[in-house]
């Protein structure tokens, strides 16, 4: 809960009673976390405090009672442990002067000042009628502490300046952001968060995908495992090139200095790639979470002149890549020509949709909009499937690029090579270092660091059956998002199954900005 100092301050501290003691504080989007700004902090905490003291305590069935009691008894011994700590700790508690009833499981209004933000206190989810109370400077402290948290449901910013407003909403990691007002929801718009406040949503046009699935998907046939060749033939004529990772912009070579040998059907030696291990994984998060927000906050129209660039570069160089597929899958050059040819189609596909993507405004019942505006995930975890490899390996980059996420990539195990030439266009495309990471190796086990990484946000993966549930399964840590194939091959060449609107709603996440016009209600509710 932001207010700034040319807010109407009065209408903020009724919001502010709505958010946080509605339900006694026992609400998920709850707005525990009170930010001030600095010049108006003294005059909110007074005004703040003298509205705790006028809250009546009682039977929530009477409608004359402000706030009920806690859900049970183990709530109110968590709620009292809790701010007894705090106390411990050093910070200032003031709490309603009205006197709880003498039964029943209540505990009174708290406002909780002279806190740090790593403070406990203000970290963990009370879930009851707790307040905590920071100051900031600027809107770019403001932005900082309120990220500072695992959690991402909802938040609310008081402002007078609806273009600083709406500047800042897309900068909170939150799912939902109420400007000048608190609590509204309709079916017309989604609810749901980020982080650890899950992901998804409930109500809007985008709440009705957790029901659905692509109609071209239910046909999709389990796929044919595919082995390894024996090594029968070394070509002596070619050069001895060990292709290395691509990890912020740059090759490395891999942490452990193995490499695996990359042999055709025929088992000829066609080249070798490197080994990845966990490290290789953790450095390339690493460098995609540095670029995450800068890549994000690029403007659409950059990020379509990248993929138009990249898309120009792989058509100059398709003789290149179609060799390279036929001596690496023994294809015929007609089906190499084809999957080239397509992935450079893919590309300039998604270099339009970048900036033509858009959200939807939506009229709720109030004087006001909500805009349901498409975000970046943040970095998302590709593991690629072995048919068509080079085809699915640019279908499932692209639309991440194009949508603002950073990625890294862990290429077919068998059929590698073409991705690693790719570096070459990726450096030759004004692509920034660690927008994209590719690690080749050894599917499941770079698997499973992907999905046990608490900085990977969402993890695409294309394989087994039995490895799509281990990564559902490990993605729970950090509530990232997935998309598995469970074992099924789709037919990367078919726009149906390797392109469109299905994978640009996967490579986003959707937040609802709810701007009211008009004179306040006194309830902070945006003019009713």
């Amino acid at each position: 809960f932001i207010v700034f100092d040319d807010a109407d301050l009065d209408s903020a501290v009724e919001g502010l009673v709505d958010a946080i003691w509605l339900n006694q504080g026992e609400v998920c989007c709850a707005g525990s976390r009170l930010l001030i700004q600095e010049s108006v902090y003294d005059a909110v905490v007074k005004k703040v405090k003298r509205r705790m003291d006028g809250l009546r305590l009682g039977d929530p069935l009477d409608k004359c009672v402000d706030v009920g009691a806690v859900v049970d008894k183990t709530q109110l011994e968590r709620i009292t442990k809790l701010v007894n700590k705090a106390k411990k700790e050093g910070a200032s508690v003031h709490q309603s002067k009205n006197a709880c009833p003498k039964t029943g499981c209540y505990y009174p209004p708290t406002l909780i000042t002279n806190v740090e933000p790593s403070d406990f206190i203000v970290q963990e989810e009370v879930f009851g009628p707790v307040l905590c109370a920071l100051s900031f400077k600027n809107q770019k402290e403001a932005v900082e502490l309120a990220n500072n948290t695992r959690f991402g449901l909802a938040a609310s910013v008081w402002s007078e300046n609806i273009n600083m407003a709406l500047e800042l909403a897309p900068k909170l990691k939150a799912g939902v952001v109420w400007v000048n007002c608190t609590n509204r929801f309709d079916a017309v718009s989604g609810f749901g968060g980020y982080r650890e406040s899950g992901y998804g949503r409930e109500g809007g046009f985008e709440g009705l995908f957790a029901y659905l699935k692509p109609s071209a998907e239910k046909d999709l046939k389990p796929a044919r495992p595919v082995k390894h060749a024996a090594l029968k033939t070394v070509n002596v004529d070619s050069i001895d090139r060990t292709a290395k990772m691509y990890i912020g912009g740059k090759q490395k070579r891999p942490d452990g200095n193995y490499s695996m040998k990359i042999v055709s059907p025929a088992g000829i030696l066609v080249g070798e790639a490197g080994e990845g291990n966990r490290k290789d994984i953790r450095d390339a998060v690493e460098a995609a979470a540095a670029m995450t927000s800068k890549w994000a906050g690029t403007t659409n129209h950059n990020r379509a002149q990248i993929l138009y660039y990249m898309a120009e570069n792989l058509s100059y160089r398709a003789r290149e890549f179609e060799n390279r597929l036929r001596t690496m899958t023994g294809c015929t050059p007609a089906a190499a020509r084809r999957e080239v040819d397509l992935a450079t189609q893919r590309l300039f596909v998604y270099a339009g949709w970048a900036d033509k993507y858009e959200g939807r405004v939506h009229t709720p019942p109030m004087r006001g909009l909500a805009l349901a505006m498409n975000e970046a995930i943040g970095t998302v975890g590709i593991v690629c499937p072995d048919e068509q490899p080079f085809l699915s390996f640019i279908s499932l980059l692209a639309p991440v690029m194009a949508m603002g996420n950073t990625s890294v990539i862990v290429p077919s195990e068998l059929y590698p090579l073409a991705a690693t030439d790719f570096y070459q266009i990726l450096e030759t495309s004004d692509v920034p270092g660690g927008v994209v990471n590719i690690v080749t190796g050894p599917r499941e086990t770079l698997t499973k660091t992907l999905a046990e990484h608490d900085n990977v946000d969402a993890l695409w993966y294309f394989g087994t059956a039995e490895g799509s549930k281990f990564v559902e399964a490990a993605s729970v840590t950090n509530l990232k998002q997935t998309w598995c194939s469970y074992g099924r091959a789709r037919d990367w060449t078919k726009n149906s199954l390797g392109e469109g609107r299905d994978f640009l709603r996967r490579a986003t996440q959707v937040k609802n900005i709810w701007i009211p016009y008009g004179e306040s209600d006194s309830a902070g509710g945006g003019g009713y």
